[in-house]
């Protein structure tokens, strides 16, 4: 039976916060039970194990990810809307550095169709409609854009540019200046 006020919602917002503080590859039902004041046996009637927990996770991860790029994104175009959207994944990936990593856990194919993930590619080729590119090119560029975007932030959020400089705000205009150019000049094939 579940323990009174301990919802689905509950558990995976706690989990969610748990992944920000100790790391997504850290959170386990026992950890989460842990931080609940919890048996672990009480959480699995919300979860089914850890690789629920993580799935669920992820997805609310998505979620918040898409909602917030949506924002940033309405009503720009071209490289106001590139620098609101990289900014939107940047922001999120330094606020909820575990949400961020959980945004980019592998899910099953059941969970990716229910997921936030499509709203990210067409957000993504929204963007890109503000650039003269092909179909083609569109898809290539999205995935440069991604990653860009992750691999930055992953060296942001490790720390590799703390010590050096200019600071990484600096270089992440510069970067998201230099994708501008490249997305209004992108090679045509012959």
């Amino acid at each position: 039976m579940a323990r009174a006020g301990l919802t689905a919602e509950r558990v995976v917002r706690a989990g969610a916060e748990l992944a920000d503080e100790i790391g997504f590859e850290h959170v386990t039902p026992s950890e989460l039970a842990r931080k609940l004041g919890i048996r672990t046996a009480s959480l699995y009637s919300h979860v089914k194990n850890a690789h629920d927990l993580k799935t669920k996770i992820a997805l609310l991860a998505l979620e918040e990810l898409a909602d917030r790029a949506s924002a940033a994104i309405a009503g720009r175009a071209g490289k106001d809307a590139l620098g609101a959207f990289a900014d939107a994944y940047r922001d999120y990936a330094l606020q909820h550095p575990g949400r961020f990593t959980a945004a980019r856990f592998r899910l099953d194919p059941e969970a990716a169709a229910a997921s936030a993930g499509l709203r990210h590619s067409r957000m993504t080729r929204a963007v890109l409609r503000g650039y003269a590119l092909t179909e083609l090119q569109e898809t290539h560029a999205v995935r440069l854009l991604g990653s860009v975007f992750n691999g930055f932030v992953e060296l942001e959020t490790a720390g590799a540019f703390r010590h050096s400089s200019p600071g990484s705000g600096e270089s992440w205009t510069e970067i998201l200046d230099a994708l501008d150019t490249l997305l209004r000049n992108w090679p045509a094939r012959p």
